[in-house]
């Protein structure tokens, strides 16, 4: 079925609260998604973020980011005041997140609701933490014990914890017993608010869109609470990590840092881990997509300790037989793979194999060079067509600085003239939805014709990322019947939406 939908992390929302989050404006945004026929909205991963604020740098995988919560829900619910919600610094400007007014507020405020909640009388809040306890016990003690050693990498704690002697987890879960409940209360309150929105998405005919990165950050209760799912050495310490070689992107290419899987170990439980993981996921989330999906067959392997990701080596992944196992226990899902960049036959074939559709993106297209697999007339129609995504340009950035050739060939494929700002993000929105993908996710920069100063991302840069979001009033009217309109006329509207339009 041909359906569209629009990329726009939570944190990029409009809301008093200096970054985005499940209050109000996320309800009228999903609103403004079923007046412009959309079926989809994608966004990032939700966990709790580390320093960078990268989405993909989380300390659980299992885990909520406290940002998101709603205050103005708290109050509601009597936990704080309406003038406490206001009477913090959460940052002045509309388009950008300030994550330090963030990160020194957000908490004082969860942690005043917290003490106001008397949460632990609640047999909500109880079966909540009694259902969770496989990735909650861990994160929760995680987050209280990490404070407690300044905010250090749970690598640098004192032995007995960092090992998790049983002991020492008896006296530390005794010790911070309150502060446990602080994080237990954050993760129910977070997971409240989420599940009321995307009820309310799905009951509007919006779809959610999750993403999941392949890989899990170092500094995590995942890491600490798991080392034998990793490649450690006997103290703890990754012996390799992850990264992406050099390429035209890259001339040193991306050190990321994650701690490597260890694949043998994985296959030995059933991956059990990874089917929790999924399974979590898909509660969450309608479809999950797989970030840096080509890891699945092979992934690039950096010696623990280079500076630069210019040395390492490819080294075969679990392939199929995850896909296999998570078929069986979980039944078929819905999964967008991340298959961007060089790809390999066995990565194709894995792909092909799984049949989940793969990512196709318009700004990827343009090589004057070479014919591109990324161009709309090499597409089948299982695939998820992007203009771009939060680690591009955004469309009007990009085409401005592209190369002179490379926008020729531009130009004439897609028969643009003289064309204005306005008139350049419909032609690529419109070479998307023309195209016969099955599905097509614009970038809400892109339908707002934002150009570089809206970016979301740039790979292996650190200090102006994650930021941006969208104006208040932003997303009009006269957009979303735009946005309609076009829907339509690609046969891309909701069912219902179509049944409407014949009337």
């Amino acid at each position: 079925m041909r359906a569209s939908g629009v990329l726009l992390p939570i944190s990029s929302l409009p809301s008093a609260y200096g970054i985005g989050c499940f209050s109000k404006e996320a309800y009228k945004f999903v609103d403004k998604l079923k007046k412009a026929g959309q079926t989809y909205w994608q966004i990032l991963p939700l966990g709790p973020t580390s320093y960078g604020d990268s989405p993909y740098q989380s300390f659980s995988t299992f885990a909520g980011n406290p940002y998101f919560i709603d205050p103005a829900d708290l109050a509601e619910r009597g936990y704080i005041t309406k003038r406490c919600c206001n009477r913090y610094d959460f940052g002045d400007n509309e388009e950008y997140v300030d994550y330090a007014k963030i990160y020194d507020s957000r908490f004082v405020l969860l942690r005043q609701a917290w003490k106001n909640s008397r949460i632990a009388e609640e047999p909500e809040f109880r079966a909540f933490v009694r259902e969770n306890a496989y990735w909650l016990d861990d994160y929760a003690l995680y987050m209280a014990v990490k404070a407690s050693f300044g905010n250090v990498c749970w690598v640098e704690w004192d032995e007995d914890i960092k090992t998790r002697k049983p002991a020492a987890l008896k006296a530390y879960r005794e010790k911070f017993a309150d502060e446990i409940e602080f994080y237990q209360f954050q993760q129910y309150m977070f997971r409240v608010q989420w599940e009321k929105l995307k009820t309310y998405a799905n009951s509007r005919g919006i779809k959610i869109i999750g993403d999941i990165p392949i890989y899990v950050a170092f500094d995590s209760s995942d890491a600490w609470a798991n080392p034998q799912l990793f490649q450690f050495d006997k103290d703890c310490n990754p012996t390799a990590v992850a990264g992406c070689p050099p390429d035209a992107f890259s001339a040193t290419g991306q050190l990321w840092g994650n701690p490597l899987y260890d694949w043998d170990y994985h296959k030995k439980t059933g991956y059990e881990w990874w089917m929790k993981r999924l399974e979590s996921c898909f509660k969450m989330y309608d479809v999950v997509r797989i970030d840096h999906f080509r890891a699945f067959d092979e992934y690039y392997s950096i010696p623990a300790g280079m500076k630069t990701a210019e040395i390492g080596e490819w080294k075969p992944g679990p392939g199929y037989a995850l896909f296999d196992a998570m078929k069986r226990q979980l039944g078929e899902k819905q999964v967008i793979a991340e298959d961007l960049g060089f790809l390999t036959p066995s990565v194709l074939e894995l792909v092909k194999r799984t049949g989940y559709p793969g990512m196709k993106v318009l700004q990827f297209a343009f090589d004057s060079r070479e014919e591109s697999d990324y161009l709309p007339h090499n597409y089948d129609h299982n695939c998820v067509v992007y203009t771009g995504t939060h680690d591009n340009d955004t469309v009007l950035g990009w085409y401005q600085k592209l190369p002179a050739k490379d926008k020729n060939f531009c130009k004439r494929y897609l028969n643009l003239g003289k064309v204005d700002n306005e008139e350049l993000k419909w032609e690529f929105i419109r070479a998307a939805f023309a195209s016969v993908a099955d599905l097509a996710v614009i970038p809400m920069q892109d339908y707002l014709g934002l150009g570089s100063e809206a970016r979301i991302n740039t790979p292996s840069t650190l200090g102006d990322n994650w930021k941006w979001r969208m104006k208040k009033d932003a997303f009009t009217d006269k957009l979303a019947k735009e946005m309609k309109e076009m829907t339509k006329l690609y046969g891309r509207l909701q069912k219902e939406e179509k049944e409407i339009a014949a009337e």
